[in-house]
């Protein structure tokens, strides 16, 4: 049967339902993220428009899908990272390259499953071929939970570098978020994110396991894993 992987945001698909029906396509596999459940009620506008963007497009996925006799699968993962290109664990590597520590609020013990993106990958593919994952939603967490001061330390080991974990107050998160702003490559930073160090984000995979074989690794840095 025809197959389709998006892996775009997913909000995008929608642009692509015509060609996907033209294509003769029997299932469609989509990557969202845990983030439409992390990022709602956020204290940053920006992240609470992206919680909101995927909400409303897996819905439009799934109705569209429906109405046209399509399977579907959507995919939630949780902190990507790999191959240096992510913008989660490769953002802090850049950071601590560039200054040489790396900012934490209070004790950031919020929990975390950072999951590779061959990872992903695979279960992206498993997804497209098993039965049983039709019409289904799945979370994607990684194979390990850590504290979130723990993730930080291994990035520093990948880079290998001494940990140089500083803990600031949020006023100081604040501002200096609102000066790193003014350079692209921190332009989507937020205060919100420093608050989440303290939050466990964790997700379930087990439907997955169950459904189409997942089976992540643990956070296992390497140095191919951050930006050179």
């Amino acid at each position: 049967m025809g197959c389709w992987i998006c892996v775009a945001p997913i909000w995008v698909l929608p642009e692509y339902f015509s060609l996907i029906e033209a294509s003769g396509a029997r299932r469609v596999v989509a990557l969202s993220s845990t983030s439409r459940f992390t990022k709602v009620g956020s204290g940053d506008t920006a992240e609470n428009a992206i919680a909101a963007k995927l909400i409303d497009a897996e819905a439009r996925v799934q109705a569209w899908a429906e109405r046209r006799g399509i399977e579907w699968v959507v995919l939630r993962p949780t902190l990507i990272y790999g191959q240096g290109q992510d913008k989660n664990i490769s953002e802090m590597a850049r950071f601590i390259r560039r200054f040489g520590f790396f900012p934490l609020l209070s004790s950031a013990q919020g929990l975390r499953q950072p999951i590779h993106a061959e990872d992903v990958a695979a279960a992206c593919v498993a997804a497209l071929q098993a039965p049983g994952a039709a019409n289904r939603a799945y979370n994607l967490s990684g194979g390990e939970t850590l504290a979130y001061r723990e993730m930080v330390g291994r990035v520093f080991a990948a880079l290998g570098r001494p940990a140089r974990l500083v803990t600031v107050p949020l006023w100081a998160f604040r501002l200096a978020v609102a000066m790193l702003r003014r350079l692209p490559r921190y332009r989507h930073w937020s205060a919100a994110m420093a608050e989440r160090m303290n939050r466990d984000l964790v997700f379930d995979h087990a439907d997955a396991a169950r459904d189409f074989g997942f089976k992540p690794r643990g956070f296992a840095l390497t140095a191919k894993d951050v930006p050179r």
